[in-house]
């Protein structure tokens, strides 16, 4: 019954279960139906941990999965057919307990560091550009990762237009790769924040004789006055209970003629949880804002002068950033398990997939704080 269920499902997609297309999955484990019917997203990724089922060509599967709106069809049916009504139940509660209670607190800040970001600096060297870039790559006029992400790197630094002796403040500072291209190329100085041990122990050595200073602080406990303002994939922590708080931070510490450049991965609807899976062993605590959010936060703090979405440039780079991550797996195996390399296969590939069909949005927004004076001359 369970597998009549997800054929039918599956319908729509083009996806046939043991079929012979590279999308098609190939179910190992007949526990696979049942498991993900009650677990939905979190029994989809977690029996392809436990391979029980393969894909040849993951990313399209959840590409062709997420463009025939299959969550939206199984929203329609949660509580009017039996076989889902407890699945139904259980993510109305998760929807509930996310918008009740801050997931996001200042106790609960360096989580994500701990588990996502101190997870090896020798896997996101594996993994990333030279320079550890670890955000969406402007594939405009690129061809491979280094071309692109230096290219985003200058995108952000022209939008905000940096001069010599500016300083600038970098909330969620990653390994530093945008404070190293701004500090070489533009001559400014750059305070980062991170909540990663890991990042920070490794940007500290990678920016030896720079004008650059990074603190272990949570982007609550800044304090200082910066020229201009950027945040490059650290929205996505933040949570719906804090956009405010955060905004408001952004605003202290902004000049009154700076710009603040935002950039997050965003949601097409407003939501208040994030994927199961993703949640449990990829990103704990995270969220993707939605426009209306991001719209509410800054209201009476920022004009918004420019608003940029290059969504799709993110399946490139998760592409590209999960070809690297297989090519150099054997530099990596002794440390991380066979379930590791699925689970991080299955995060890159289904996001891939994610974005590819425009269910996910990269957006990066310029902010002033009491609008330009002749207007924001947009940069592409």
């Amino acid at each position: 019954m369970t597998k009549l269920i997800i054929e039918k499902l599956l319908e729509p997609t083009g996806i046939t279960i043991n079929g012979n297309n590279s999308w098609d999955i190939q179910v190992k484990n007949p526990s696979f139906y049942k498991r993900v019917l009650q677990q939905h997203s979190l029994g989809l990724g977690e029996s392809y941990m436990d391979g029980w089922w393969e894909c040849e060509r993951l990313d399209e599967a959840i590409y062709r999965l997420l463009s025939a709106r299959i969550e939206k069809v199984l929203k329609t049916k949660l509580f009017k057919e039996a076989a889902f009504f407890q699945m139904g139940l259980r993510l109305f509660w998760v929807q509930a307990k996310h918008r009740l209670f801050n997931y996001q607190s200042r106790s609960k800040a360096y989580e994500v560091g701990e588990e996502h970001y101190d997870l090896g600096n020798d896997l996101y060297k594996v993994m990333l550009d030279p320079e550890l870039t670890y955000t969406c790559a402007y594939w405009k006029e690129a061809t491979n990762l280094v071309d692109a992400q230096n290219a985003k790197l200058k995108l952000v630094c022209d939008k905000l237009r940096l001069r010599p002796g500016q300083k600038i403040l970098d909330i969620g500072c990653g390994w530093g790769s945008f404070a190293r291209f701004a500090a070489k190329n533009y001559g400014v100085s750059v305070h980062g924040v991170t909540v990663s041990k890991e990042q920070k122990a490794l940007t500290d050595a990678l920016n030896k004789d720079l004008p650059i200073t990074i603190e272990l602080q949570d982007y609550r406990e800044i304090n200082g006055k910066f020229d201009h303002i950027v945040s490059l994939g650290m929205f996505e922590h933040v949570g719906h209970k804090n956009y405010r708080t955060f905004m408001k931070v952004a605003n202290r510490c902004l000049k009154d003629d700076g710009l603040f450049l935002l950039h997050t991965i965003g949601n097409n609807e407003t939501y208040y949880a994030t994927n199961a899976w993703v949640q449990k062993y990829i990103f704990p605590n995270g969220m993707l804002p939605s426009i209306a959010q991001i719209g509410q936060s800054v209201e009476n703090l920022f004009v918004v002068e420019d608003l940029h979405n290059f969504g799709a440039d993110y399946d490139k780079t998760l592409m590209a950033w999960h070809s690297q991550f297989c090519n150099g797996w054997d530099e990596l195996k002794n440390r991380y398990d066979e379930r590791f390399f699925r689970m991080w296969s299955f995060y890159l590939l289904s996001c891939a997939g994610g974005f590819r069909a425009r269910s996910m949005q990269l957006w990066q927004w310029v902010l002033s704080k009491h609008g330009e004076p002749n207007g924001y001359i947009a940069v592409r």
